[in-house]
């Protein structure tokens, strides 16, 4: 039996060129799917009113370590050497697998309720064979549609992260593989996150690109941040020993030198940029335009809750009020006026939607609202005192909604928040997310109490 939903009379945005935007119009889902998307449409149908909403796909974070959820605002004023020792060397080989599970959980469920319907999860806390298992429970349960990146263990900054001559392990790679994700057509997918050149030593990183590469799964590796990557030459490196490809996103990229640019757009790679921690703990500035310059399309993700907030709307304003920063200081210093080029609010929405989608490898499922593409639609409340009066709908998403404004979110057709409630056992996620909290902070009392203390970071 054919399962319809129809969202009627919202005005429209669909980041589809060939769709166009709708001052008011209708989306039909069929089955999980978009049947159609039209002014006006008539079915037999679950209705939706979305009368005074904007209608557009739901975001997505392409790169964030959701396994710190239970850890959120620990590292309000972090710089990023603060946190390799503060969160990798304190809290991380604390882990167990049920506080994994508890911040998917909470931490998926938290996208849901902020719009975010797609997500990378960077995962790198395998520290037994248990955890993995537990991170893709806690996704599977929230019903997010997520790729989640099977990372290292993170039980010493020095074993893992100075120089590293450990290998994620292929066997349990392998075994979730066969295990979780025989199928790429699932709601779930799965990718690898490899800390790559100059955080491990050459034979390492070639044996997980390897290891992606045999299992037919896409790579994701933090380039060019701050001091603690930015003179590796990571980009250079991989393209030094034959391994650059069109399965591999560069998540941050901020010092990047133009030939290593090159090198990524020639490549084929995708670009994941997370614009307030990179501004916030001293990764540089945000390359959003660097990367279209180039010939890219740059997404957003979120990173870390640890220092920064978990939704889509904070990362869209921190890219376009930076970018525009730099570009209007330098012009105002050269005396010249600002390239007709500079980042538009709407360039920012297909950035958060579309452009993620392709950087997670999802473009023919999700990112717009177009027919035969799965149904992952977000309703924004365009009623309520910080959104109204309406001018521009891509500007009133980007520049004036905020989180209170998600009133309904749709996942593959599924309704995950309705009228601005959220329809899973919140109070569920956020009791194991506490209790994680708290056993996690015993933990650290009592490897403080024996005076092991966190290693520093590579200078």
């Amino acid at each position: 039996m054919t399962t319809r939903t129809l969202l009627r009379s919202g005005h429209v945005i669909s980041m589809d060129p060939a769709v166009g935007d709708l001052p008011q119009g209708d989306v039909l889902v069929e089955d999980g799917r978009i049947a159609a998307v039209e002014p006006e449409i008539s079915a037999d149908a679950e209705v939706l009113d979305m009368s005074g909403h904007i209608v557009i796909p739901g975001f997505v974070d392409t790169h964030r370590h959701t396994w710190e959820a239970p850890i959120r605002g620990v590292a309000p004023d972090a710089t990023l050497d603060d946190y390799f020792v503060d969160i990798l060397d304190t809290f991380a080989p604390l882990y167990t697998p049920e506080d994994v599970y508890a911040a998917n959980l909470a931490g998926a469920l938290e996208c849901l309720n902020a719009g975010i319907t797609t997500l990378v999860d960077w995962s790198h806390i395998n520290n037994t064979p248990d955890h993995p298992d537990a991170a893709i429970q806690g996704l599977a349960e929230s019903g997010i549609r997520a790729q989640y990146a099977y990372g290292s263990a993170n039980t010493s900054l020095a074993d893992y992260w100075f120089e590293s001559r450990i290998a994620i392990p292929a066997d349990d790679v392998r075994r979730i593989r066969s295990t979780h994700f025989a199928s790429d057509d699932g709601l779930l997918t799965m990718g690898l996150a490899t800390r790559g050149p100059g955080f491990c030593v050459g034979d390492v990183v070639a044996a997980e690109w390897a290891l992606a590469r045999e299992l037919g799964i896409p790579i994701t590796v933090h380039v060019a941040m701050g001091r603690l990557a930015g003179r590796f030459g990571m980009v250079k490196q991989l393209h030094g020993m034959g391994l650059l490809g069109p399965d591999t996103t560069y998540v941050h990229c901020c010092y990047l030198s133009e030939e290593e640019w090159r090198m990524v757009a020639d490549s084929g790679g995708t670009v994941s940029v997370a614009p307030q921690v990179e501004l916030q703990m001293g990764h540089g500035w945000p390359p959003v335009m660097q990367a279209i310059e180039h010939g890219l399309r740059p997404s957003l993700s979120i990173d870390v809750v640890t220092t920064v907030p978990g939704d889509m709307f904070t990362q869209i304003r921190a890219a376009f009020g930076a970018e525009r920063a730099r570009v209007n200081a330098d012009c105002w210093q050269a005396n010249m006026p600002v390239p007709s080029s500079m980042l538009t609010a709407r360039q920012m929405l297909e950035i958060a939607t579309l452009n993620g989608a392709r950087v997670a490898g999802l473009e023919d499922r999700t990112g717009s609202l177009t027919p035969g593409k799965r149904a992952d639609i977000v309703a924004i409340d365009a009623t309520a005192l910080n959104v109204a009066p309406v001018h521009d709908a891509a500007a009133a998403v980007a520049l004036c909604a905020d989180v209170s404004n998600v009133d309904t979110v749709l996942v593959d057709g599924v309704i995950h928040k309705r009228d601005g409630r959220m329809l899973a056992d919140t109070g569920r996620a956020l009791r194991l997310v506490a209790q994680a909290r708290d056993r996690l902070l015993a933990a650290k009392s009592t490897k403080e109490a024996k005076g092991e203390t966190g290693e520093k970071a590579p200078a």
